[in-house]
Parts: structure tokens; C-alpha cells; sequence
């Protein structure tokens, strides 16, 4: 059994403090009157407020405003009627465009503090549609019989539970205008304390629903399901174990969902549980940013590593001589290879490889290790790109154009590629992905003298 955490006893009394700063996570921070550091939920540098402490850890007391005495001038009236208690979105009370510059801020103050280095330009901001943006997400489901039954809605902040909504800002808004009938019609079926999630995909195609459930549909069950999905012109998946599990209720064949990127005439076949972009139209204009940053020549050869179902891979394709992609699920190299197809590519090529390895072969991850490119991109997760950085003399690109979801891990690398390589880092910017959220999105170019 591994220790139990001391848990120290708090003080529930108000206390007031002057916030100087916002964290990453979007709390506002202080210091108390020792000097301690204090976090307090939905209080904006240049406030004072009232909180209330909930946690100690690691020294520093976390709490949640509670009554604001000095406001920001920055500070709005948020959209949501739930804000503050859903976990969905933490920065709703703040203007967003100074929200976005306090991202660029912490981008930029990661990128100095973990990997010593600076950008020579700072890019504009890349900002689209700022509401109903979300076309993935995942709601939570729970039969609460002291809240009325059953209840839908995302995760509470700092906490489990689940804040039950009727609509949410930032969803696609077919999908929000859904979910009223969605919890009526769950909560008629016979194991509606048995549905744990809903897993939301938007295409531009349809709207796909994926039921998780922990328990077998009745046949009246699923003919219920199936007249929702009908009703509301959906697809349903259903979920009974594992994402192998899922497979479509309504309609028994449904068409491909896709998305298209009309500036480069392409369009992307998914599955309703791979991994896309959560924002289409920032995934638009950041995919012609990315192929602009790397000022592609017809002769060039370009690796694209952690490239999913293609979304960078197949644009990229139409601007150089040769495209190879890298993914690390066998599933989404299949599905890229489909795409690959489906947009008539003849220059381009797929591989698996496990790109968290450090000790990949060529024989076991295919010949693309032993080849050298002359750009490359790179599109990794929050964990970045650790293991790949360290093969870069080998891979030999002149330049390399990194997306990033991380700022403390795009910063790790960063300081790789500029003070172990040689590698300048020529432009940095914030990209607007997950508007009223805390998440930081950016890219960054690293050129070879």
C-alpha cells in the first residue's frame, strides 16, 4: 500500500487578498499576509477578494473567490449560467483577448524560465469563433435521485461531481440545443444508472453520440435510442467495454464522418473516438499557418511526426515532393493510409512508430528512421516530444515547426533544440484553440543556421 497523504486541517474562514498574477491553470495568485502563496479560483490579477481556503499542499493555500472587493478592469460578466461551477471552462469572467495575452505571457515566460531560450518574433495570436467551438468533447452522466434522477453535464471544478447543465457555450450548438432531450431520453431506459459518459463527435457531416454503458440494453432500450437518433438526426454508436467495443446502433452503416481543409483541397475520414483537433476553425488557419511556417519548396522532403489520421500529413502533401507521417497507433495509420486514398496522395507515406521510444529500430519501426528531411513537423501531446529531439542530428531537418498543447514540455524541447542542437527559435506564437479554458495551444519555429 503506498503512504497516505497528510491532510492538514483548513480553516474555512474568509480571508482577503490582492492577486498579482494568474497561474496556468487559470487561478489567480496572491501571497497572505506571511507571504505564503495563496491560488484562489476565479480572481484576476489586479483584484482584491474575499475566498474561501479549501485545500493546503505543498505549502501554499488554494481557495475560491468568494466576493470580489476590487475588480479587474478586464473582468466580464460570464455567458454560462453555471460558470463557476462546472469544470468546463475557468476564465469565462475574463475578456478574451486579454486572456489570450496572458497565454502568450505564460508561453513566453515558460519558454525563458524551463528552456532558456527566446523567440526572435513573437506571432500574432491565431483567434477564430470563441463560442460553440467545441466539436469533441465528453459529458458525464449520473442518476442523482436527491437532484431529480438523472443528471448530464461535465465535471465540477475541484471535485468529482457533475455540474448538471441544459446547454453549454462552447459546444457546437446543435449538440448543446441537444441535451435537454438527450438526459430525458437516457433517463427512460432501464439501466439509466448504468451510462456513465457520452462521448461527442461533430463532423461536417452528422453528429455522432457514443453511449458508454456499463450494463446490456434491453431491446426496448435500443429501439429508444434508435428513435432518438432517427428523430434528431444523429448517428448513435453504443460503448458496452473498451474504444474496440464501439459500433454504430443508428444506422447500422453509417457514412463516414469527415472533415474538410478547403484551402488544400483535402478532406479527413475519422472514427468517432479517434483524435481530432477540438476547434474545426482554428484547425483550418492552424494548418495553413504550420505550412506557411515551413515555407515548403516543390523538392523538399517533409517528416510529420505524431500524425494522427493526416491532418497535417495530407495538406503537407500538396506543397512538397515527399510527405512521410509517424503515428504510434496502428488504428490512425490505418485510417491515414485511408485518407491518403480517398484525397488521391501519391507522395506520401505512413508508418507506426512508437515515438515515446529512444531505442526504435528500422527494422521493427520501418526504413523512414534512416532517411533525412528537409523540414519537419511535429504535432505531439501534452507529454511533447522528448525521445524525437534527441534523434534530430540524424534526422537532419533546417527547419522544424512544433505544435504544442504544453508549454512546459515545448519549452523542455525548445531549450534541446536551441542550447544542445544548435537550432534558433526564430518565431513563437499562442494559437486560440480552447477559448474561456486555461489550455494553451502554440507553435513555434526552430531554424538551423
Amino acid at each position: 500500500m503506498g503512504k497516505r497523504r497528510n491532510r492538514q486541517k483548513i480553516d474555512p474562514t474568509p480571508q482577503i487578498v490582492n492577486i498579482d498574477s494568474i497561474a496556468h491553470d487559470g487561478r489567480g495568485v496572491g501571497r497572505d499576509p506571511e507571504g505564503k502563496v495563496v491560488f484562489v479560483d476565479y480572481a484576476l490579477p489586479g483584484e482584491q477578494v474575499e475566498f474561501v481556503p479549501h485545500m493546503k499542499r505543498a505549502g501554499h493555500l488554494f481557495g475560491t473567490t468568494q466576493e470580489v472587493l476590487k475588480a479587474s478592469e478586464f473582468r466580464i460578466e460570464p455567458r454560462c449560467e453555471v460558470f463557476g461551477q462546472c469544470g468546463g471552462c475557468v476564465l469565462q469572467h475574463l475578456e478574451a483577448d486579454k486572456a489570450i495575452e496572458y497565454k502568450s505571457e505564460q508561453l513566453l515566460e515558460n519558454l525563458k524560465k524551463i528552456g532558456n531560450v527566446v523567440p526572435e518574433e513573437v506571432l500574432e495570436p491565431l483567434i477564430k469563433e470563441r463560442w460553440g467551438y467545441r466539436r469533441r468533447a465528453r459529458l458525464g452522466a449520473k442518476f442523482v435521485p436527491k437532484k431529480g434522477g438523472l443528471i448530464v453535464g461535465f465535471r465540477e471544478r475541484n471535485s468529482s461531481y457533475i455540474q448538471p447543465i441544459d446547454r453549454c457555450h462552447v459546444l457546437d450548438q446543435e449538440v448543446s440545443d441537444l441535451i435537454p432531450a438527450l438526459r430525458e431520453c437516457l433517463s427512460k431506459l432501464s439501466i439509466h444508472n448504468q451510462i456513465p459518459q457520452i462521448e461527442i463527435a461533430v463532423a461536417d457531416n452528422s453528429i455522432v453520440l457514443v453511449i458508454r454503458h456499463l450494463d446490456a440494453f434491453t431491446t426496448e432500450d435500443l429501439a429508444h435510442l434508435t428513435e432518438f437518433a432517427k428523430a434528431h438526426k444523429i448517428q448513435m454508436f453504443l460503448q458496452p467495454n473498451n474504444l474496440k467495443s464501439v459500433h454504430p446502433l443508428y444506422p447500422e452503416n453509417p457514412e463516414p464522418l469527415m472533415y474538410s481543409l478547403p484551402a488544400h483541397d483535402i478532406v479527413v475520414e475519422f472514427l468517432p473516438t479517434d483524435f481530432i483537433q477540438v476547434n474545426g476553425s482554428i484547425n483550418q488557419a492552424l494548418v495553413s499557418q504550420a505550412i506557411d511556417l515551413l515555407d515548403l519548396k516543390p523538392n523538399e522532403t517533409v517528416l510529420d511526426l505524431f500524425s494522427g489520421v493526416g491532418n497535417f500529413t495530407l495538406p503537407l502533401a500538396r506543397a512538397a515532393h515527399t510527405v512521410v507521417g509517424v503515428e504510434g497507433d496502428h488504428a490512425l495509420v490505418e485510417r491515414a493510409n485511408h485518407n491518403k486514398a480517398l484525397n488521391k496522395l501519391d507522395n506520401v507515406e505512413f508508418f507506426y512508430g512508437d515515438l515515446f521510444k529512444e531505442d526504435m529500430t528500422s527494422a521493427s519501426h520501418g526504413d523512414w528512421l534512416d532517411r533525412q528531411y528537409d523540414k519537419i513537423l511535429l504535432d505531439p501531446p501534452r507529454s511533447g516530444a522528448a525521445e524525437m529531439i534527441k534523434r534530430i542530428k540524424t534526422l537532419n531537418p533546417s527547419k522544424i515547426v512544433y505544435v504544442s498543447c504544453g508549454p512546459a514540455t515545448l519549452a523542455r524541447d525548445a531549450g534541446a533544440l536551441v542550447n544542445e542542437h544548435g537550432y534558433r527559435l526564430t518565431k513563437a506564437g499562442v494559437i486560440d484553440m480552447f477559448p474561456h479554458t486555461a489550455h494553451v495551444e502554440s507553435i513555434a519555429v526552430f531554424e538551423r543556421d
